[in-house]
């Protein structure tokens, strides 16, 4: 998934390979909420408050369909201290119908990313 910062929020529009289905002819709830909560992550980074999901709460309004093409945008709604308030939405292309949607709240973190060092 690539995400734009446009003046709607962070965009990505894609279409999900079937060997993501969970039963035939749905793509899994799971892909979904991943799908949202990309969104959210990108949203916050392109915003400059880059975060941790702590809580993500997912609303599936109707199935996506393997290879439906799906435009999935992230927004912040607000800051407050160490948290970020965001929304994000999965619209299909072709009729626009609302397949799902999500609030969330993020915790602000630091950029960069140190590894681990093995024992």
């Amino acid at each position: 998934m690539r995400f734009e910062p446009t003046d709607e929020g962070s965009v990505c529009e894609l279409e999900v390979p079937e060997r993501y289905q969970s039963w035939r002819g749905v793509v899994h709830g799971g892909v979904v909420a991943l799908m949202l909560d990309e969104a959210l992550g990108w949203a916050c980074w392109h915003a400059g408050h880059p975060g941790l999901t702590g809580r993500l709460e997912v609303r599936y309004r109707r199935p996506l369909r393997p290879w439906e093409r799906v435009r999935v945008v992230g927004r912040v709604e607000r800051v407050r201290r160490s948290l970020v308030y965001a929304s994000a939405t999965i619209d299909g292309v072709g009729d626009g119908g609302r397949i799902a949607e999500a609030t969330a709240t993020l915790m602000t973190t630091a950029t960069e990313v140190t590894r681990p060092t093995r024992p």
